[in-house]
C-alpha cells in the first residue's frame, strides 16, 4: 500500500511540474506576441492623387472661401493600397489655406492588410501643404485593428509625395 501512494505522489508531482512548464512556456509566447505587436514601426510611403473633386460650400465677399473636396489617392511602399479622404477647407485671401480630414486608408502596412482612418490636420502656404495625420482609434479593421499611430507629410506640387507613420498596435 505504501508503494503505491509513493507511485501516486510521484505522478501527481510530476503531472504539476508539466503543468507549470506547459504553462510558464504559454505565458511567455503571449508576452512575446504583446511585444511583437506594441513594438513602433515607421512606414515610409509615397502617394500619388487619382481624384480631387473640390467644390465651395460657403462664399461670401470679405470673408474666406469654403470648399469641401473628394480626393482618391494612391499608396506605394510600406503602405500599399488606396485612401479616399475628404476635406473641409478654408482659403484666405492671400492664398493660404487650412484644412481637415478623414482618410479611408484600404490596403497593407508592413504586411498585414485590412483598413483604417486617418484624421489629416493641415495647412497650405507658399505652395506647400503641411499635414499631421493621426489614426483615429478604433477604426482598424482586419490585420490592422487596434492600430495606432501619428505621421504626416510636407510637400509641394510635384508627385510623388512623400510621407510617413509611425504605428503600432495594441
Amino acid at each position: 500500500m505504501r508503494t503505491i501512494s509513493i507511485v501516486v505522489l510521484v505522478i501527481t508531482a510530476s503531472a504539476l511540474a508539466l503543468t507549470q512548464v506547459k504553462t510558464k512556456d504559454v505565458n511567455q509566447k503571449t508576452q512575446d506576441a504583446r511585444e511583437t505587436t506594441s513594438m513602433r514601426k515607421q512606414a515610409k510611403a509615397t502617394f500619388g492623387i487619382i481624384s480631387w473633386d473640390e467644390k465651395p460650400y460657403s462664399e461670401k465677399e470679405g470673408s474666406p472661401k469654403l470648399t469641401r473636396a473628394s480626393v482618391t489617392k494612391s499608396y506605394q511602399g510600406d503602405i500599399e493600397g488606396e485612401g479616399k479622404v475628404e476635406y473641409l477647407m478654408m482659403y484666405r485671401s492671400a492664398g493660404s489655406a487650412s484644412f481637415m480630414g478623414l482618410e479611408r486608408v484600404t490596403g497593407s502596412i508592413g504586411g498585414p492588410s485590412g483598413s483604417f482612418v486617418l484624421q489629416h490636420t493641415g495647412t497650405f502656404e507658399d505652395g506647400v501643404a503641411k499635414v499631421t495625420l493621426s489614426v483615429v482609434p478604433g477604426s482598424g479593421t482586419g490585420d490592422l485593428r487596434g492600430m495606432k499611430g501619428e505621421g504626416g507629410f510636407s510637400v509641394g506640387h510635384q508627385p510623388p509625395y512623400a510621407m510617413t507613420l509611425d504605428y503600432h498596435f495594441e
